[in-house]
């Protein structure tokens, strides 16, 4: 049966194909873990940096801001073309998103004090509930399963890259972008959505290392994992925010 298309761009139904099977050493499940424990700790690393940059002058991360998210952008579309240069490019993205991550979260830390270790420990505490619901087969990545989230996923990224254009036309959607209800429902399903992302993510490793593939998958795989984590914990972000803003 041929691998369904997921909704993280990085892991779509030509990421294991036939080109990348290999009669050597395979990945394997285990070793795609381990490399987005050494990705998590890297961009963590650029993070704390650019967390102390704010600290010790606030507008010293508006360059960072920009030199992560779009230097991040380029190593992910890299990564994305060229997988096996993942080994070096995964790495590479990970500490320029890292940059942003500090950035951002620093940020938010001086207007909502404690918020951004709220985000983080909610984004981890989401991912090892959805490992958990997934390796118990809680929730079981199905066809129709999978349909769901990659339509609820493309939704998502149409609305906000709708709302991005419409804005510089004066067009904002503030109810949905207030702490209102409306607003707060509105995060709250796109949290839920990332978060089922992390069960597509979890099934196509598992097949990659089913299927032989080559080592270098791993460390490609792992970035896979890191991008819908990045998501999820911006989007953790947003919600807290929302929340905060009703106080």
């Amino acid at each position: 049966m041929a691998l369904f298309k997921t909704s993280n761009p990085a892991l779509t139904s030509s990421t294991f194909d036939q080109r990348t099977l290999t009669a050597g050493e395979g990945m394997t499940a285990s070793g795609a873990v381990n490399k987005t424990g050494i990705l998590v700790i890297l961009a963590v690393l650029t993070a704390a940096w650019s967390w102390n940059q704010f600290a010790q002058a606030p507008e010293s991360v508006i360059p960072l801001l920009a030199i992560g998210g779009i230097g991040g952008f380029v190593a992910a579309l890299v990564t994305i073309f060229k997988k096996e240069w993942s080994p070096i490019t995964a790495p590479l993205y990970a500490l320029l998103e890292g940059l942003v991550l500090g950035s951002i979260s620093s940020m938010l830390e001086a207007r909502f004090p404690g918020l951004p270790m709220q985000a983080v420990g909610l984004t981890f505490g989401t991912l090892i509930a959805m490992l958990i619901a997934y390796r118990t087969g809680v929730i079981r990545a199905t066809e129709r399963f999978k349909l769901g989230v990659v339509a609820a996923t493309g939704g998502i990224a149409v609305f906000y890259l709708l709302q991005f254009v419409l804005g510089f036309f004066g067009v904002h959607f503030t109810s949905i972008n207030g702490s209102g209800p409306i607003g707060i429902g509105f995060s709250l399903i796109v949290v839920v959505v990332a978060a089922l992302n992390l069960v597509l993510d979890f099934d196509l490793i598992e097949t990659g290392a089913r299927i032989g593939a080559p080592k270098y998958m791993e460390w490609y795989s792992a970035f896979a994992l890191m991008v819908t984590l990045i998501w999820l914990y911006f989007e953790m972000l947003r919600l807290l925010t929302k929340l905060r803003g009703r106080d």
